[in-house]
């Protein structure tokens, strides 16, 4: 007796008798939020989604959008590249974010610079302030090691490969997914040295809201710390959403906080008038 989904048909209007189911995880098309800022139109937001564990997600933001991230549960973790949008080789340099701002801890306020000394996003809003900046994410190694398995297609998914399969929408391979930094799941730098995991889990609805400060490719993975101590592969959904917004004025308080921070900015303003 031959399957029905064996039959094209048959598969073909099986498919077709899914319109309209929905599932936690998965982008609402057109956007649509309840919750949007005070001064946020509708026709603004750009990108609703949710990110089921194990998830990852990626989209091109113009200069100015501003992206929030909620910690639906408590136990979200947000690994996170950036790209120049126009030019993919230009990303996020978590070493110069760390270093040019003297400050390991990423918070409101702070900066995420790229490899040309350019501010690419900044910090707007933070509820959280469990962050990191340090440790990058897990790879299929590393999964392995501690859960038995790890690769894209197993139960526990690791960071990386979420990365390369968001990086990859935009043409980008593997060795363009570069060390990103963690939202949501911290670490602390004791003072021989050790690293301190703080992964949780915390008070569910944790907010983050950053502004793109250039034409941005960013791209999510939601998957546990690599330091995150607990046996068992955790983590929660996360809320993505992101609207259209101002371009930062020359009177931002974050653009003028700091000497070095006004010179990353400086640096974007210059690559926007040519």
């Amino acid at each position: 007796m031959t399957k029905p989904l064996a039959d094209p048909m048959a598969a073909r209007d099986h498919a077709r008798a899914m319109a309209g189911t929905k599932v936690d995880a998965m982008p609402v098309l057109p956007p649509v939020a309840a919750d949007l800022p005070a001064g946020v139109a509708a026709d603004d937001l750009l990108w609703e989604e949710t990110v089921a564990a194990g998830g990852y997600a990626t989209r091109k933001l113009a200069r100015g959008s501003r992206l929030r991230l909620i910690d639906l549960e408590g136990d979200a973790c947000a690994s996170v590249l950036i790209f120049n949008a126009e030019m993919p080789t230009e990303r996020l340099n978590v070493a110069d974010t760390v270093k040019v701002q003297w400050n390991a801890y990423l918070g409101a306020g702070k900066l995420l610079l790229s490899d040309m000394g350019r501010v690419m996003m900044s910090i707007l809003q933070d509820d959280a302030g469990t962050h990191d900046a340090f440790c990058g994410t897990s790879n299929a190694a590393t999964n392995t090691a501690k859960y038995g398995e790890g690769h894209n297609s197993s139960a526990v998914p690791n960071g990386r490969d979420r990365l390369l399969l968001g990086s990859a929408k935009y043409g980008l391979q593997r060795p363009d997914v570069h060390p990103c930094v963690n939202f949501f799941k911290g670490t602390e730098i004791e003072a021989d040295g050790t690293i301190t995991p703080i992964v949780g889990p915390f008070d569910a609805g944790r907010e983050l809201v950053l502004r793109a400060e250039m034409d941005v490719i960013v791209v999510i993975a939601n998957c546990p710390h690599i330091l995150d101590p607990r046996e068992k592969w955790t983590v929660t959904p996360l809320r993505v959403s992101a609207w259209r917004g101002a371009v930062t004025p020359d009177d931002d308080d974050i653009r003028n906080a700091t000497p070095e921070g006004l010179r990353a900015f400086q640096n974007v303003e210059d690559y926007f008038r040519r």
